[in-house]
């Protein structure tokens, strides 16, 4: 017992204070996810998703990773995915206008981004807010409130606000909890969703709607399928580094070999988020705003996410976000750039062809890893049409949750790892060591 990694937790006060802060701001988001908008009527919204649109493709995924926040109309309904839109759109202004990167570059330039983006996502969250509002105006008795742009503009302002505090409760848990917050309150939504799933699918095998043999063979994939991703995420493609020896007055500097770790999937689960992200902007827009509309009626009909357009376009922007995020986040001509500054050199490759060999190593580890990563977001279609499983239980079968769900779980446990190790205590694991993954 001396040794338990769980008990060794509780006896380091800092990572003891992390995890009850941690804790104590998922309770906080779990309840404003279940709290209403003002001006909706809470009945009217559970018996319309039980009895009119159960089954709704789009409402069921929405509701799986807002943790059933978008169903309850609550404050929390956005969620954080109109910060990761406007992240995206962010990141390709920077790529695209040379000018807004020699901002970023200089000196606080990365809070003026920062600064941008929080403008660009109330921009957004109006946006999606007001097709919110019109999307509740299509439900039977939803709306109590007879001034229609009283509600609109006070649904606007209460969503609206609602996305900036799940931002600024993410950025808490990053700063002062435990893991990735924008990640954390997404894997806390997922969680959440996981009772009733279970709970539905063992529902659906005792009334004989599904085989007990398909539920046996999903649930032996499902496990091969976790066992994949983790090996996944934590493999590495090593390239050796030498430092010539530098004589600087009487002191020799140098003379070290290295290693440069490239991950095996070096964007690791952002591209399915971002692709998930920029999908869900207007299919959301063309679902809320569709029956009003009849090219949006027709658009969202045709961005069904159980449907074929839907899940070829996630491939393409999941590859597509594949090469933009590491061609960012490990630029080859920096990385070439520090090694030959630091006097270093790759065993059998010349110096002025780092930056090529490089390339050609992250171009190889990228293209089979978007698209290792476009397959496991494709999964739950594919279960879904084989095995006749709802949605709710599908995504969990593969997708984007399962990626964050061990993605979360892997960064989480590598920060509670070296806290306990900082602190002289064993780690959660014996043998080897976890991987953070940046999410």
């Amino acid at each position: 017992m001396a040794n338990n990694p769980i008990v060794n937790m509780f006896k380091v006060k800092e990572l003891r204070e992390r995890v009850f802060f941690t804790f104590v701001i998922l309770v906080v988001f779990r309840l404003g996810s279940v709290l209403t908008i003002p001006g909706i009527n809470p009945q009217a919204l559970t018996a319309y998703f039980d009895q009119v649109t159960q089954g709704n493709a789009f409402v069921d995924y929405m509701d799986f990773f807002a943790g059933g926040a978008f169903s309850n109309f609550s404050v929390f309904m956005l969620g954080v995915m109109p910060y990761i839109s406007t992240q995206i759109i962010m990141q390709l202004a920077l790529i695209i206008f040379p000018s807004l990167k020699r901002i970023a570059q200089d000196d606080g330039g990365q809070k003026k981004v920062q600064k941008w983006t929080r403008i660009g996502t109330v921009f957004v969250c109006l946006i999606q807010s007001l097709a919110v509002t019109v999307y509740a105006g299509s439900i039977p008795n939803a709306i109590v409130i007879d001034n229609q742009l009283a509600f609109k503009l006070l649904a606007m302002l209460t969503v609206t606000t609602g996305t900036m505090i799940t931002i600024w409760l993410g950025e808490q848990i990053t700063s002062r909890g435990i893991g990735n917050g924008i990640s954390m309150l997404i894997f806390a939504g997922i969680v959440a969703r996981l009772p009733s799933a279970v709970w539905e699918l063992g529902r659906m095998v005792k009334n004989g709607d599904i085989n007990l043999v398909s539920v046996i063979v999903v649930f032996v994939m499902f496990v091969a399928i976790i066992a994949l991703v983790v090996c996944e995420q934590q493999g590495q493609r090593q390239i050796r580094v030498n430092y010539a020896k530098r004589v600087v007055g009487r002191k020799m500097y140098g003379g070290q070999s290295t290693y440069i770790p490239f991950k095996i999937n070096p964007s690791g689960v952002i591209p399915v988020i971002f692709a998930s992200s920029f999908l869900q902007f207007p299919l959301q827009i063309a679902t809320s705003l569709g029956p009003n509309v009849r090219w949006l009626n027709k658009l969202a009909a045709f961005l069904v996410p159980t449907g074929i357009p839907y899940n070829i376009f996630l491939v393409l922007l999941i590859v597509f976000f594949a090469y933009f995020y590491t061609q960012v986040t490990l630029n080859p001509t920096e990385i070439a750039k520090n090694i030959r500054e630091n006097g270093g050199s790759i065993p059998g490759i010349r110096t002025d062809k780092t930056e090529a060999y490089l390339q050609k190593v992250l171009n190889r580890l990228v293209l089979p890893g978007s698209l290792y990563l476009a397959g496991i977001a494709v999964l739950p279609t594919i279960v879904q049409s084989l095995f006749g499983f709802p949605q709710s239980i599908s995504m969990l079968m593969g997708g984007t949750s399962l990626l964050i769900l061990v993605g979360v779980d892997l960064d989480t446990m590598s920060q509670i790892e070296a806290m306990l190790k900082m602190h002289h205590h064993e780690g959660l694991v014996k043998k080897g060591k976890i991987r953070a993954r940046n999410l």
